[in-house]
């Protein structure tokens, strides 16, 4: 016998059980109303715990499956989280900003389960009796009762009705601004602008509904400040003010890496590349390969740079590897790995993001191009998915691009033995076959690497390799695979 009939066959003795009101729990539809909590789901790549972004619902809002509920943001990637429940959203358990764990509840939702046709019939009497005439009178007489004793302490069906106007007259005549407490009520942005101009908004009438503060009451009381305030009034000396503001879930992971990183007993080494013979290859290819539909954007120099990083891997597997610490009793092992899925650094509005271009061996320079497009969008909008941010085995960062000659890259991933730091390219003097001035564009190329494993002469080696499909592209053409 299910729970549903043992209640409802059980004699109620209970003087509570009389009561008029004591039926409505039940209803003559088939489902019943069952508060459910939103749980957060693990979404992998063993992130523990995300910051919501912001909420698509808010509380009474219906929903119904696949529905958006909130976005939230990980240490890797943005997710949008939809509903699993058809229902009514009736409280957020967190604010916009707020940081979750795996396994907490989100929100809680209203759902409605369907009942069996045996719990049904067992209800049917019930709802019977609920619409009885006397259960009717019983709830209005009650109310009535209550009506009654409210009017005894407001008689003002009592007075006459020049006595009502009168009263309702009093009540009304209450000052239309306000100030104290409810001038608190203001917008975001009318608090950016009172802490811009350091007034205190407690002493801010406000003229807005309820007290509300609006930016005319502002300006207003700076006016009338400033108008007051003598020149001798004015502050001299100015107290320097702090925010504490928290870490993005980005920020906190750089932290947690860039903190580890500091075991690792970096090697730099840096050398000067001419880019000339590839800058005058780049610019005839975009000018040849401009209509050709997969060629999306112009031909700039990093593609052509991870290529020619590729093609030296194969001559020195070992910058492609990663160290494991936990295998074989703690001894420390090199793990060697053949796909080269290297990492490209990337300035975007979250943080520093590293997505990395995978089997590049197998890739043309056109593809190389197109897949970084692809990452530089998706990480603009905050689009790339776990997939994009991991895996990766070698990094390269372009810093200049933005700007910097020189760059000391820091080795943030566990799983990495190097990185390369590309400068900006610049003009400069140089000289030519026969003694002759002529233009040069170089660019410095700056190297770190793992010394526990890779040493100075194999990173002098792998910098040559790299340097020379780079300075002579023609090479590069030939020893593509």
């Amino acid at each position: 016998m299910s729970l549903l009939r043992r209640y409802v066959l059980k004699p109620l003795s209970s003087p509570l059980a009389r009561l008029p009101n004591r039926p409505a729990f039940f209803h003559s539809s088939a489902s019943l109303s069952i508060l459910k909590p939103f749980i957060l789901a693990d979404i992998g790549e063993g992130i523990k715990e995300v910051q919501i972004i912001q909420w698509f619902v808010e509380p009474e809002a219906r929903v119904e499956q696949f529905d958006k509920i909130c976005e939230v943001q990980s240490d890797k990637a943005a997710v949008e989280i939809s509903s699993r429940y058809d229902g009514v959203i009736k409280r957020l358990h967190y604010q916009a900003d707020d940081m979750v764990q795996v396994g907490k509840p989100l929100c809680d939702i209203d759902v409605h389960s369907d009942i069996s046709s045996e719990d049904e019939a067992l209800l049917a009497p019930v709802a019977e009796q609920a619409g009885s005439p006397n259960d009717a009178q019983q709830p209005q007489q009650a109310m009535g009762k209550r009506q009654e004793e409210e009017e005894v302490k407001f008689p003002t069906n009592q007075l006459e009705p020049k006595q009502q106007v009168e009263r309702l007259s009093h009540l009304d005549a209450r000052p239309s601004t306000a100030s104290g407490k409810h001038a608190g009520l203001a917008t975001p942005a009318v608090r950016g602008l009172l802490k811009e101009l350091n007034i205190d908004i407690l002493k801010v009438t406000g003229t807005g509904k309820d007290g509300r503060v609006l930016k005319e009451d502002v300006h207003k009381h700076a006016a009338s400040r400033s108008s007051i305030q003598s020149p001798s009034e004015l502050p001299t000396t100015y107290e320097q003010s702090e925010e504490h503001l928290k870490l993005s879930p980005i920020q906190a992971q750089m932290f947690k890496t860039m903190t580890h990183s500091l075991s690792i007993p970096h090697f730099l080494y840096a050398d000067e590349i001419d880019m000339t013979a590839l800058s005058a290859l780049r610019q005839r290819l975009n000018k040849g390969l401009s209509g050709d539909p997969a060629l999306q954007r112009k031909l700039s120099y990093l593609p052509f740079i991870i290529k020619a990083l590729s093609l030296a891997l194969f001559d020195f597997p070992l910058l492609n590897a990663r160290i494991d610490t936990t295998s074989s009793g703690n001894i420390p092992s090199l793990v060697m790995r053949k796909q080269h899925n290297i990492g490209i650094a990337m300035d975007t509005p979250q943080g520093l993001l590293v997505p990395s271009i995978k089997s590049v061996q197998s890739h043309s320079i056109a593809s190389l191009a197109s897949e970084i497009s692809r990452l530089q969008s998706l990480a603009k909008s905050g689009s790339l998915s776990a997939k994009d941010l991991t895996g990766g085995t070698i990094t390269v960062s372009n810093i200049g691009s933005i700007g910097g000659t020189y760059v000391s890259p820091i080795i943030a991933s566990q799983n990495e033995v190097a990185i390369l730091g590309i400068g900006k390219v610049r003009t400069v003097p140089g000289f030519g076959a026969d003694g002759q001035v002529v233009r040069r564009e170089v660019c410095n190329f700056s190297w770190s690497a793992d010394h526990r494993v890779v040493d100075g002469a194999t990173m002098a080696r792998v910098g040559e390799r790299v340097r020379a499909l780079v300075e002579e592209p023609g090479k590069m053409i030939v020893g593509m695979r």
